[in-house]
This record gives structure tokens, C-alpha cells and sequence, in this order.
């Protein structure tokens, strides 16, 4: 079996296509395989309307699974963000009222706990050695139970508030014939694309998940790296929220809870290796596709929620398996 798959692979990488190459081509045709199944379920299903709407689902999946990207490359999770999000959604409609005059600093307020959630996790897990499940877990649970508690359960008055005219209009508005969430979603993946690939940050990030203590000898700050990467994801994880009631108009509870899975299944599909130092957020950003494309393919087959999860269940572990066999044998 190993020989064949050797040999199955080897046009691959004459053609340039090394593992992390690869896994991002496999993201990619399994976007346009799930669209061709769709489309033969439910005609229409592959049409430009139908695969725009589905891709603009996806840019929401997609900017929380850049900070879980960043994240899981050092060998992390974050666990705390359906409730970072949430919070951010709540914070952002009751601070600003749904007025204009003050979307700017709600809009910073909002991001600012983000990164403050995000570095609270970093300074555990970097100086307390807190396991990251353990630490955003509780995070997650804190985050909830501030939000519960100082809205009231979502009774307070403010929270009836709606998002600000001017942020909903930047959601539902268009550059150039593409819906502004969609352009910002193609903004973050070039930016988080390049840092990644061409910057010192970014190979500091790939150096401190395949070996940490290697990297600390070699003079790369790993606990600043840590602290770094866990604001990042904290902040994408608000910047989601805003984007969601600016979508919605208005925030409610439980929004962030689907973008927990989502975010990690997006960057297993997508190839991010989950011990850390391999992988690639391009390969993310078609991973969210993916699973948005699947989940809307379920929808058209009228399968249920429970046999749903059972199959995003099942897709998750035969890609674990498929990219650990392919570890092994590299």
C-alpha cells in the first residue's frame, strides 16, 4: 500500500506539488466536487447565485478559522471562541446603541476584547503552562458567563439595540460587483497568506510548532510568539462577531456555538497539520468552503441534524487518518 501510494504521488511532486501543495488541491477539488454533487441533487444547486451565497457563509467560517489556523500551527487550540464571539456581537449593539456617532470606538471597544480574551489565554499558556484546551476552554466559559450575566440573559435594554447603520451597510454593501464580506475575507487571506509565507513572524510561527525548545535555542521568543498568535485568533473571533450582527442587524444568544467545530473542521480539511508547523491558511480558506458546501448538500438531501453531525463526524477522522498515514510515510 505504501509503495503505491509512493508511486501515486510521485507526478505530484515532479509537478512542484509538495504535501502542503497538495492538501490545499485537495481542499479545493473537494469544494467543486461537493458543488457537482450538488448541483446533480438539487439542479441550480451550482449556479452563480447559489455558490456566491454559499461563499459568503463561508467568509464567516473562514475569519474564525484564520485565528484557529494560527493557533493550531504552534500545536494549540482555542476553544473560547463562540463565546468571544458572542460577547463581541453583544458588546458591539449595546455600546453603540445602533448609532453611527458611536460605531467607531464600540467597533474598538469590540476588538479590544477580543485581544484581551486572546492574551489572557496566551499569558496561561506561555508563562503558566496551562494546556491550551484546558485554558481556552475556561476562557470560553468565562467569556460566557460575563456575557450572560452583565446583559442580563440578553434583557437589558441595550441589547435590543440594533448594529450600526454603518457597519450593517458595509456588510450587506459591494466592491465592485462582490459583497464587502467577501472582500474583506479576500483581504485576510492574502494578508495572512503573506505573513505567513514571506515574513519573519511567519517562520517563526512554523519553527516554534515543529519544535519549540529547538526554537527558543535558535532565539525565537516562542512565549511572545504564543501570546501573539492567541490575540490573533481573539481578535478574528470579534471581528466574525461584528461582521455577524452586522449581518443579522441584531445579536443574539448562542450565534458563535456552530463556529467552534467549524473553525477547526475548516483547518483539519484544509490540510494544517494538528501537532503544529505545517500547513497553510489558503488551504483553510477552501477548507471553510468545503464545509459550508457540504454542509448546504446535506441540506438539499433533507438529512437531518443528527445524521449531519454524524457525517461532518466522519469526514473530520478520515482526513485525520488520511494526513497521518501521509505524515508517516514522508
Amino acid at each position: 500500500m505504501a509503495k503505491w501510494n509512493a508511486a501515486l504521488l510521485q507526478p505530484l511532486e515532479r509537478a512542484g506539488l509538495n504535501r502542503d501543495r497538495r492538501r490545499i488541491l485537495y481542499a479545493f477539488l473537494a469544494a467543486i466536487l461537493l458543488f457537482a454533487v450538488g448541483e446533480i441533487v438539487h439542479p441550480g444547486f451550482a449556479s452563480p447565485g447559489s455558490i456566491g451565497a454559499i461563499v459568503m457563509v463561508a467568509s464567516f467560517v473562514g475569519l474564525v478559522a484564520a485565528g484557529q489556523t494560527f493557533v493550531v500551527l504552534i500545536g494549540g487550540i482555542d476553544l473560547s471562541v463562540p463565546w468571544v464571539l458572542n460577547g463581541a456581537s453583544i458588546l458591539l449593539v449595546t455600546s453603540s446603541l445602533g448609532q453611527d456617532d458611536r460605531a467607531p470606538w464600540a467597533l474598538l471597544l469590540t476588538l479590544g476584547m477580543g485581544a484581551a480574551a486572546g492574551l489572557v489565554n496566551g499569558v496561561a499558556i506561555a508563562f503558566l503552562g496551562v494546556p491550551a484546551v484546558v485554558m481556552t476552554l475556561a476562557m470560553n466559559g468565562i467569556m460566557e458567563g460575563l456575557t450572560l450575566g452583565l446583559s442580563g440573559g440578553l434583557t437589558c435594554g441595550a441589547c435590543a439595540s440594533y448594529a450600526p447603520p454603518v457597519v450593517a451597510d458595509a456588510v450587506h454593501g459591494s466592491l465592485f460587483g462582490i459583497p464587502s464580506a467577501l472582500v474583506l475575507w479576500l483581504v485576510v487571506i492574502a494578508l495572512v497568506s503573506l505573513l505567513l509565507s514571506f515574513t519573519t513572524f511567519g517562520r517563526r510561527t512554523y519553527a516554534t510548532g515543529n519544535n519549540p525548545h529547538a526554537s527558543y535555542l535558535a532565539g525565537v521568543n516562542v512565549r511572545l510568539i504564543t501570546i501573539l498568535l492567541y490575540v490573533l485568533s481573539g481578535l478574528f473571533a470579534a471581528l466574525a462577531g461584528i461582521l455577524l450582527v452586522g449581518f443579522g442587524g441584531q445579536a443574539s444568544l448562542g450565534m458563535g456555538d456552530p463556529y467552534l467545530f467549524q473553525s477547526i473542521a475548516a483547518v483539519v480539511i484544509g490540510g494544517v497539520y494538528m501537532l503544529g508547523g505545517r500547513g497553510h491558511y489558503l488551504g483553510v480558506a477552501a477548507g471553510a468552503v468545503t464545509l459550508v458546501a457540504l454542509v448546504s448538500v446535506l441540506l438539499a438531501m433533507n438529512m437531518p441534524d443528527y445524521g449531519r453531525n454524524i457525517i461532518y463526524g466522519i469526514v473530520i477522522l478520515l482526513l485525520l487518518l488520511l494526513y497521518g498515514r501521509e505524515e508517516a510515510e514522508d
